[in-house]
């Protein structure tokens, strides 16, 4: 059985759009991953691991979601353009 090409409305995964999904899913990966995390050593400045850990998180995730909204908006001007192109 063939399949359609997708129209402009359909979702379509792409690697873009997969690379934007594990920008915004790891921040939660890695905090609700507790286990990888619990422990005091090693202390950085004489703040323990679990606190300094979660405090790089928090930058972290700000700059990986920067990094997936200026992908999408890449991706959405691409796609834009190409149904401008066809219409």
């Amino acid at each position: 059985m063939s399949q359609a090409p997708p129209t402009s409305g359909e979702a379509v995964v792409t690697p873009v759009r997969v690379i934007i999904a594990l920008c915004l899913t790891a921040p939660f990966v890695a905090m609700l991953w507790v286990g990888s995390y619990a422990k005091t050593d090693p202390a950085f400045i004489g703040i323990p691991f679990f606190y300094w850990y979660q405090m790089a998180w928090v930058v972290i995730s700000t700059v990986l979601t920067m990094i997936a909204y200026r992908l999408w908006q890449r991706d959405q001007r691409a796609r834009k353009s190409e149904g401008g192109a066809d219409a």
